[in-house]
């Protein structure tokens, strides 16, 4: 079964503009995702779903780059930028991750996939519960059903947010919610914010391997150096319907 990871990623933001390609140690923020990703032992391929936005040309430059599969779609349809980009893939099982997620733990992706693949649903993620840092986030979906939300997603907040349509309608859906056993989930470790940004550059400056650290290092960090939490603790997320 062809497990594909498939990144959403594109320069524009209202927040942080240009974000995805920012200096991470070294590195661009979307190549600390890739990288991450393919620390995994469960996701067989990478690929970025990007938009035909000339502005997002330089994301193209990147994952050449970075020698990663770069799928180009509609900007405001991300979900119909996934069920393109899985199908030019093969994929079977989709893994849906954000490029504003360079702490993604490798550790925690591979558990919502093995969860995934263990026990069947339609969709499984560690979100809808969360008991995660926000950052760590992983949602995983069998193709049949993004193919099912794909045909039959009406709302803009169901396109933009690809995965709405699923864990909306549990009537039609096998849902299954992955959880940890203690709640970190106060945790803000997403990259949307200027605050967010100075937090996780903090983080990468004191972690002790920037291309292998686990989250459970950054929690470790963070209870040696708890000020760190109060960078980003004001910023609000955004809410789903905020497209």
């Amino acid at each position: 079964m062809k497990v594909v990871a498939i990144v959403q990623a594109r320069m524009g933001s209202t927040r942080l503009p240009g974000k995805v390609l920012l200096d991470l140690a070294g590195q661009s923020v979307l190549a600390r995702v890739v990288g991450r990703l393919r620390q995994t032992a469960t996701i067989q391929e990478v690929v970025i779903a990007t938009t035909q936005q000339a502005a997002d040309d330089a994301i193209v430059e990147e994952c050449r780059r970075l020698d990663v599969p770069v799928f180009r779609g509609q900007e405001q349809d991300v979900l119909d930028r996934y069920y393109q980009a899985g199908l030019a893939a093969k994929a079977q099982v989709v893994v849906r991750v954000t490029s504003d997620c360079p702490l993604i733990d490798p550790e925690i992706t591979d558990k919502v996939v093995r969860s995934f693949l263990q026990q069947t649903p339609d969709y499984a993620s560690n979100t809808q519960r969360r008991t995660y840092p926000r950052g760590l986030d992983s949602e995983v979906m069998a193709w049949a059903a993004l193919s099912e939300a794909w045909h039959n997603a009406k709302e803009d907040y169901e396109r933009v947010h690809v995965t709405p349509y699923l864990y909306g309608h549990p009537e039609k859906f096998r849902l299954l919610h992955v959880v940890g056993e203690h709640d970190y989930s106060e945790h803000r470790w997403t990259l949307d914010t200027p605050a967010d940004l100075e937090l996780i550059r903090a983080i990468y400056a004191r972690v002790g391997d920037v291309e292998n650290f686990s989250w459970r290092e950054v929690l470790r960090l963070l209870e040696r150096e708890p000020w760190l939490a109060e960078i980003n603790r004001s910023i609000v997320q955004k809410a789903l319907h905020e497209c």
